[in-house]
């Protein structure tokens, strides 16, 4: 199988690989494009990004499961404890909103 370009892909910041030179991850750009429904030029043309960086950012997120399912589930236990950590008034309950 031929090993894809990925020098466009970067790990060196918020511990997640994002688009290199840029703080946007492959799981926003696989959000935004493959669960939101955008249009990849569109996405490209609001980050200024070329859409190549895009097309890169998806085939990264499909050529990378576990990788990406690790820092799915990473993420998702971060945002757990950062719920626990908050002070809310009394009465209140995000999950009831």
């Amino acid at each position: 199988m031929a090993e894809r370009d990925t020098r466009r892909i970067a790990h060196d910041i918020m511990e997640e690989p994002h688009i290199q030179g840029r703080r946007i991850t492959v799981r926003q750009v696989y959000a935004l494009v493959e669960e939101r429904d955008e249009a990849p030029e569109a996405v490209a043309d609001r980050y200024d990004l070329d859409v190549a960086d895009v097309y890169h950012a998806l085939a990264y997120y499909h050529d990378h499961p576990r990788e990406m399912r690790t820092v799915e589930a990473e993420r998702a236990e971060d945002m757990e404890a950062f719920r626990e950590t908050i002070e809310r008034p009394e009465g209140v309950d995000p999950d009831t909103a």
